[in-house]
């Protein structure tokens, strides 16, 4: 079967997703468009010399044109994050770019999902969805599946456990407002709070978690990596090719993705990311997972803060 994914932007992150799914053998073809079609091209030809070694794979640079047929589109295209700088304060120059590039893609893919990447992933994922045309369903921005993966990843760590036994999730703004709703969070099915006191072989005492110290390093972990390295890549890649996985697989799949918010927890007109349902045409609706009081407060309060970003910004 064809999986043809188009990746808008040959910067580090759309180089490494396109990298990872030919290494990973998500898709049989992948074009790579770029604004510098020197780029673009570069990167298509240093990962299509080295797909002798892996699942067999089309990778290609283009033009719009050559999106035809996609059955996924991804979205990384935009100015990147300068240290020291919030995602926020990208909204107005990726609006724009975004607004450019809709009816150029659209035109040639409307059957496509899309997947939107580029920060503040939100907003542009709600100014997609307002400019496209789209049907909803189709319309996905990466939204905290990130944060979530930096959280399992530390609480796998904090535990000593496998990651893939840590279920927890990040929800709201993929930035300063985000939060984890701990009451559903669990290892095993044990609530996080009690699995240290589950422990037969208690070996070193583990310390209590504390809740901020751990949503602190989800929030301060983009932030470090652009101060240490200049550009986070590896770990987005891998969680946007998680999602086309998904999609592929037809296989319905929960994750917190972003999506168009209509009336779930009070939330209306505003993308941030729930626990969504994922499957081969894209969204195939939300769960509405119980939340405290609390969390539902937290969930409203990065929805009034991605709200004041779209009051400040022209759509």
């Amino acid at each position: 079967m064809s999986k043809k994914v188009t990746i808008i932007g040959a910067g580090s992150v759309g180089s490494t997703i396109a990298y990872t799914m030919a290494v990973n053998g998500i898709a049989t073809e992948v074009v790579m468009i770029d604004i510098n079609e020197s780029k673009s091209l570069g990167e298509a030809l240093d990962i299509r010399q080295g797909v002798s070694f892996c699942p067999p794979i089309s990778i290609y640079a283009g033009s719009y044109a050559d999106a035809k047929d996609s059955d996924i589109v991804i979205l990384t295209s935009g100015v990147a994050r300068k240290p020291g700088q919030s995602r926020l304060e990208l909204a107005q120059v990726n609006v724009n770019i975004t607004k450019s590039i809709v009816p150029e893609i659209t035109k040639y893919a409307p059957n496509a999902v899309y997947i939107i990447v580029s920060n503040p992933v939100d907003i542009l994922t709600y100014v997609f969805t307002k400019v496209s045309g789209l049907p909803e369903k189709q319309i996905i921005g990466s939204g905290t599946i990130l944060d979530t993966a930096r959280l399992r990843a530390r609480l796998a760590e904090y535990f000593t456990i496998n990651q893939q036994n840590v279920h927890a999730y990040v929800f709201g703004e993929h930035g300063d407002t985000s939060f984890v709703p701990w009451s559903i969070g669990n290892i095993s099915n044990i609530p996080i709070d009690q699995y240290s006191d589950c422990l037969t072989e208690k070996g070193n005492a583990i310390p209590k978690l504390v809740h901020s110290d751990v949503e602190n390093y989800i929030r301060k972990s983009g932030g470090k990596i652009i101060e240490r390295k200049g550009a986070t890549f590896y770990a987005v890649a891998v969680s946007v090719c998680h999602i086309c996985k998904c999609i592929f697989s037809d296989a319905d799949t929960t994750m917190t993705v972003s999506s168009m918010m209509h009336g779930e927890y009070g939330i209306e007109d505003i993308c941030l990311s729930t626990l969504s349902i994922v499957g081969a045409g894209g969204l195939a609706g939300k769960l509405m997972i119980p939340l405290t009081d609390e969390e539902t407060a937290l969930l409203h309060k990065s929805a009034d803060s991605l709200k004041a970003v779209l009051n400040g910004i022209q759509i």
